[in-house]
């Protein structure tokens, strides 16, 4: 998703958490490391961050506050769930973890966001 719409200001961002099963075990270069090689990811990877519960990064407070379709608000229930904002910082779109980041869902929300 990047690569095909990085030229239209388009920005992939990456927050590894810990509160999955371990999945973003390591250290911050080390889980950069591991999306870089097994899943050639091309985004920013930022350090690790909790996204539920009270010590939740005030950011992950936000995006799960928003009634965002068609998933609606509330907790993170796993790690790849997907939050698509507009250019002014609101929350259009959120997806469970299933859905693809290129399926047919996520991208007409994608291209209606870049194309308003």
């Amino acid at each position: 998703m990047q690569d095909k719409y990085g030229e239209e200001n388009f920005a992939v961002l990456g927050f590894p958490t810990d509160q999955f099963g371990s999945f973003a075990a390591g250290t911050d270069q080390e889980v950069k490391d591991f999306c870089q090689a097994k899943y050639k990811v091309s985004f920013d990877l930022f350090s690790k961050i909790e996204v539920n519960g009270e010590q939740a990064a005030p950011f992950y407070g936000y995006l799960t506050s928003q009634d965002a379709p068609p998933t609606g608000k509330g907790k993170v229930e796993w790690n790849f769930e997907k939050f698509v904002l507009d250019r002014k910082g609101q929350v259009i779109g959120r997806f469970r973890p299933h859905v693809q980041p290129r399926s047919k869902e996520m991208k007409s929300v994608i291209e209606k966001a870049l194309a308003s």
